[in-house]
């Protein structure tokens, strides 16, 4: 009997390691009822992370298995009847490497020994996939001929143990680097500088305004390495009135000045003509007095 036990559950473990190299090429399934998870995607942004995958359940649920490299599997998402789980909480060792299982499940009284449905998701791993969100410019002064900005990192869902949120400069420390691309307002032509802390002093040309925004860069990763950029802030230097509208305005009001002013000398003298030829032809129409 013994015997008979030990060779089922070699059976068994051998079926599911077949399975598990064969995930690649369709879902295991032990329930042929059951549709099986498709087009599962990892959704993250600042290390909030969302599994999501298609279909809509009918007749039955899903749950959510998932583990890393250095982790044991663990459920969440128990018995759901929606196509997305939220599954930051379980990702917080962020340089681990991630599967998760969808599990197509009957909801029933009957106890099962069958081995249910489930799809495996594509490798997840936080640190090198995660999506950098937009960095914020906590404060910028534009004073003679120095910009200084100072960047806000983005915060991240894990918490220190005072209950305050995390930013990604814990996370990703020296690998962490901002870009700040700044040009003349009015102006085409970007330049750069960066920074591995969270302050930019530069130099720019004294009395004119600037535009800038900034971008994180993790420097280990080979893609999506940039951030989303960040808003873009304008200084409000006052500005001379040649620089506000430029000389070539200028040209064209004196130009039309000038034209105004002739066209008004023309129009007085041609009145003052007009006048004084009236006036000389009532003279010599003016009848005689009586002798």
């Amino acid at each position: 009997m013994a015997s008979a036990l030990a060779a089922l559950a070699a059976a068994r473990g051998r079926a599911l390691l077949l399975c598990a190299l064969l995930s690649q090429l369709g879902p295991c399934s032990g329930n042929s009822e059951l549709s099986t998870a498709v087009n599962i995607t990892w959704s993250s942004i600042n290390f909030k992370t969302i599994l999501q995958w298609q279909p809509k359940p009918t007749n039955y649920v899903y749950t959510v298995e998932i583990s890393g490299i250095n982790s044991n599997w663990e459920k969440v998402c128990v018995h759901t009847k929606e196509t997305e789980c939220d599954v930051t909480d379980k990702l917080e060792k962020v340089k681990d490497t991630y599967t998760a299982h969808i599990v197509s499940e009957m909801i029933s009284g009957t106890e099962k020994f069958e081995e249910p449905s489930y799809a495996i998701s594509p490798k997840f791993t936080p640190y090198n996939q995660t999506t950098i969100g937009r960095p914020g410019i906590q404060t910028y002064e534009l004073t003679d001929s120095k910009l200084k900005v100072l960047v806000e990192d983005p915060l991240i869902p894990y918490r220190f143990p005072n209950k305050s949120f995390k930013s990604i400069r814990e996370i990703f420390k020296n690998d962490l680097e901002y870009t700040l691309y700044y040009w003349k307002d009015q102006s085409t032509g970007k330049k750069e500088a960066t920074t591995k802390s969270n302050q930019f002093e530069i130099s720019i040309d004294k009395g004119k305004n600037y535009c800038f925004y900034v971008q994180a860069i993790i420097l280990s990763r080979r893609e999506n390495r940039k951030s989303q950029k960040s808003k873009v802030n304008c200084t409000s230097h006052e500005r001379e009135v040649l620089d506000e509208y430029g000389t070539e305005v200028f040209i064209i009001i004196a130009a039309a000045a000038i034209v105004i002013l002739i066209t008004i000398i023309g129009l007085s003298v041609i009145l003052y003509k007009c006048k004084k030829t009236k006036a000389a032809k009532e003279k010599e129409t003016m009848p005689l007095n009586d002798i």
